[in-house]
């Protein structure tokens, strides 16, 4: 997964994301304040192997901010192989949302984070647009999708869609949503 240090041994490397994907769990949840000693054992590691990939609440909160990240954005070009690009960009959206969705549940988390002086967000942009451009590109050489649309109109777009459903609570309606924006991003020959 992006994000995780080279040079860790196998078994390093499998705790540190065992312990990503257990925060990530318990954030989603809205268990911002679950605390680390919860998170290690779930993750079936000591208090001290936690400690040692993460040094601070923090950093554990904006790795697994990072690897969320990673993982949706780079399950674009995975999509695109096995799927035609439309399709490829309709399940992504939903994976997108999906993702925003649970980041609401680390909202404090990360307001904690950017207190202390990281920014965890300076290359969401960055690598949210390329996912979408990627998708879209291979929808308009395959002549399924548009060419004329900014990436990130789609990224902020799919953000709104979140903000007026309110949360995962309302899919139903976010789905729907999600296909009138999708239809909108759909090529018409004339």
């Amino acid at each position: 997964m992006t994000g995780t240090p080279r040079g860790l041994r196998a078994d390093a490397r499998r705790n540190r994301q065992r312990l990503l994907d257990v925060a990530a769990r318990a954030f989603a949840e809205q268990r911002a304040d679950v605390s680390l000693e919860a998170v290690a054992k779930e993750a079936g590691v000591g208090i001290g192997t936690l400690y040692r990939h993460f040094p601070t609440r923090e950093a554990l909160v904006e790795a697994v901010y990072r690897n969320e990240l990673a993982r949706v954005c780079d399950s674009a070009t995975e999509l695109l192989a096995a799927y035609p690009p439309d399709k490829a960009m309709r399940l992504w959206m939903d994976r997108f949302f999906d993702y925003l969705a649970a980041k609401q549940g680390m909202a404090e988390a990360l307001r904690a984070v950017v207190a202390s002086g990281a920014d965890p967000f300076a290359e969401s942009l960055e690598r949210i647009g390329a996912a979408i451009r990627t998708l879209l590109e291979a929808g308009a050489a395959a002549g399924v999708l548009r060419s004329d649309v900014d990436p990130l109109d789609v990224g902020f777009s799919l953000g709104g869609v979140l903000l007026i459903t309110g949360d995962i609570e309302q899919r139903d309606r976010a789905g729907r949503m999600l296909d009138l924006l999708f239809d909108g991003l759909r090529y018409r020959a004339g």
